[in-house]
């Protein structure tokens, strides 16, 4: 069944919004040197630009995780599929995560990366779906709060396709 993508987010508004949580970061830290963990592979592009934003000394690491198969509904299983290629013990650390929805994803990653012992971590996630959240979790700097629809671009995919689209849109079978 061919399907559409209907945008939700322009690419401007997106744009706009990661400039404003990279200042909002910059201020909380005050000058602290930050370890960005991008939870891949979405969260990718939304890490690129907001990297780009925040204006103190940083460096970039990349967790693998998957959770949805080919499927459009999680399976509740979290797998890590790449680990961090550095000790985070003593740094501060922010999670940057593409969309937080039910929150198992995040709060397994929460849990594996305390017992690294940060010296602190936080959560930023671009998106978030809180009528789906089947656990609460903390997320310090958000993007947007969206409605329940499965949503595709910027970085997130619906069976590896559609990462690329400049924008976040819906899907909508045709």
């Amino acid at each position: 069944m061919p399907e559409r993508i209907v945008p939700m987010l322009t690419a401007d508004v997106i744009a706009q919004r990661v400039r404003e949580l990279g200042e909002e970061i910059t201020k909380a830290y005050a000058g602290r040197p930050l370890v960005l963990v991008a939870v891949l592979k979405g969260s990718f592009v939304f890490t690129a630009d907001l990297m780009r934003h925040i204006d103190l000394p940083l460096r970039t690491d990349f967790l693998g995780t998957r959770s949805y198969g080919e499927g459009t509904e999680t399976t509740g299983v979290v797998q890590i599929t790449q680990d961090l290629s550095r000790p985070i013990e003593g740094e501060d650390v922010l999670l940057v995560e593409d969309i937080v929805d039910t929150g198992l994803t995040i709060a397994h990653l929460l849990d594996l990366l305390q017992t690294r012992k940060p010296s602190s971590l936080r959560v930023c996630a671009l998106l978030h779906k809180p009528s789906r959240a089947k656990v609460h979790v903390p997320i310090d700097h958000l993007g947007f709060t969206i409605e329940d629809k499965f949503v595709v671009g910027y970085g997130l995919d619906w069976a590896e396709r559609y990462r690329n689209l400049p924008f976040i849109g819906v899907v909508e079978h045709a």
